[in-house]
């Protein structure tokens, strides 16, 4: 433990948000479809961006789309997407911000074929988190080979913003990838089921 608290990963060094998401869900196992399908868009929201801002704005998002109910996000009008486009409080993106309803469509089509958008996602890691052991964040991959079937298997399936690199970032953030460094406090607990 250092000085000024316990160790982290370093991006989760620079700001009290960050820190928090880092300590408290970041690669926590996630198996809830509501949450997986925030996941999913936020991550998809954040392409080109940093996470800082989406986690900022992560509690706008909420309000805007439903709390991510995916049968309400499927039924969200044009009316209500363009109105969207003028909230601050988001990232007015017109491709980003459709997409939410889009993503939400091909989530019903997977919870229907698979039983549940957890069953779906997760078995790209055959239903367990992978567990790495980076010395440093230098060290973990943007993508991997199972990212890469996730992202064409989505894509394929109707889902938008899901790029390879955007996967594996929703993999690492809902815990189907332990990418905690070894020396953060949180990648044992998190290996742990903490």
């Amino acid at each position: 433990m250092a000085a000024d608290g316990p160790v982290r990963c370093g991006w989760a060094m620079h700001t009290d948000i960050e820190r928090d998401y880092h300590d408290t869900e970041w690669g926590v196992p996630l198996h809830d479809d509501r949450a997986l399908f925030e996941f999913l868009c936020l991550e998809g929201a954040q392409a080109g961006l940093s996470w800082r801002t989406i986690l900022a704005k992560r509690d706008n998002y909420r309000s805007a789309f439903e709390g991510f109910d995916i049968a309400r996000c499927a039924r969200l009008g044009d009316a209500r997407l363009e109105q969207l486009l003028t909230d601050p409080g988001i990232v007015r993106n017109r491709l980003k911000v459709y997409s939410v309803r889009d993503n939400a469509r091909a989530a019903l089509e997977a919870i229907e074929a698979f039983g549940s958008l957890d069953a779906f996602l997760w078995s790209f890691v055959d239903g367990t988190p992978v567990v790495n052991a980076w010395k440093t964040m230098r060290e973990a991959p943007t993508s991997t080979p199972a990212s890469d079937r996730m992202s064409k298997t989505l894509k394929k399936r109707g889902f938008r913003f899901v790029g390879t690199t955007i996967c594996y970032a929703m993999m690492q953030a809902t815990g189907m990838v332990n990418d905690h460094v070894t020396g953060c406090f949180r990648y044992r607990e998190v290996a742990a089921g903490a």
